[in-house]
């Protein structure tokens, strides 16, 4: 069993024995390609969502009405990657043997790999919807294959093709795109164009959700480590994460890349814990029911 978080975010009281998702961090940015600082994001998330409501106008709704338990962020050897990435499997692997949810909070992108991993073990037939700037589909990058600039690559190569659905990717290098189009993932460049038609093609297969908010464009959110221009409104962002979680089987997600240094004004941490809440809720709504 694991205990509850000193500071939680806003309205996840549940017990651990009662919840049905369980919230932890995963504070680890040893990879990041160009601006370090996501180490920080969880945290921050956890601290600033007391400006938030529990109450959901877009989707008339309360946290305080699901049952989510906040253990707080892991304890991560940094400067270890690899065992970091044990810790973090570790963790999802005790929130799925309990039959809870596995709700991550990065961290960089790569914190999803062993979190996925965890999931697919129990899941074989694992399927994964990811939002994101960029495609995260190299063979390495300088020579390391644990990066967050990979990770999607090395998710790719247990879940095996047709699995990963890609959504909003701007950028990445030709070989990434060209290894895309050979059928190894589904990539939809720019924004969340068909996400319906995939969420009736994965109707009742497990799903793994991940969300790298750089999918966002700078000027909305430009507290990330790598930021790309051209990205998709709140609003746009909003709708989608709602689309996933009210129809897709989700049996584990995450959120990633807030760089809290990087937006001293504190928007884009606001922004992440809103996205944060709606997802919450729209799955404990799922749950509960």
């Amino acid at each position: 069993m694991l205990n509850k978080n000193i500071v939680n975010f806003i309205g996840c009281e549940a017990e651990y024995e009662e919840a049905k998702t369980v919230l932890y961090g995963a504070p680890f940015d040893s990879t990041t390609s160009y601006r370090p600082g996501t180490r920080f994001g969880s945290a921050a998330i956890r601290n600033e969502s007391y400006c938030l409501e529990t109450y959901s106008p877009y989707q008339d709704a309360d946290l305080l009405d699901c049952s989510v338990f906040d253990s707080g962020d892991l304890e991560l050897p940094i400067g270890d990657t690899e065992n970091c990435l044990k810790e973090i499997k570790r963790r999802a692997e005790t929130i799925l043997e309990d039959g809870k949810l596995p709700f991550m909070i990065g961290g960089e992108h790569l914190v999803t790999l062993p979190a996925m991993k965890a999931v697919f073990e129990k899941f074989p037939d694992l399927h994964v919807i990811h939002f994101d700037a960029h495609a995260d589909l190299r063979e390495d990058y300088l020579g390391v294959k644990n990066s967050h600039a990979c990770v999607l690559r090395r998710c790719w190569e247990f879940l095996g093709d047709g699995r990963i659905f890609q959504f909003g990717i701007r950028s990445g290098d030709r070989e990434e795109f060209l290894w895309a189009k050979e059928g190894h993932v589904k990539m939809q460049k720019f924004g969340f164009e068909g996400l319906s038609e995939v969420l009736g093609e994965l109707k009742g297969k497990p799903v793994y959700f991940t969300l790298d908010l750089d999918v966002l464009d700078p000027s909305v959110f430009p507290g990330t480590g790598t930021p790309e221009a051209g990205g998709v409104s709140f609003q746009e962002l909003l709708q989608a994460v709602l689309l996933v979680a009210k129809n897709a089987r989700i049996v584990g997600c995450d959120v990633n890349e807030l760089s809290p240094p990087y937006d001293q004004s504190g928007v884009s941490t606001a922004v992440a814990g809103k996205i944060v809440r709606e997802l919450l809720i729209a799955l404990g709504n799922r749950l509960e029911a």
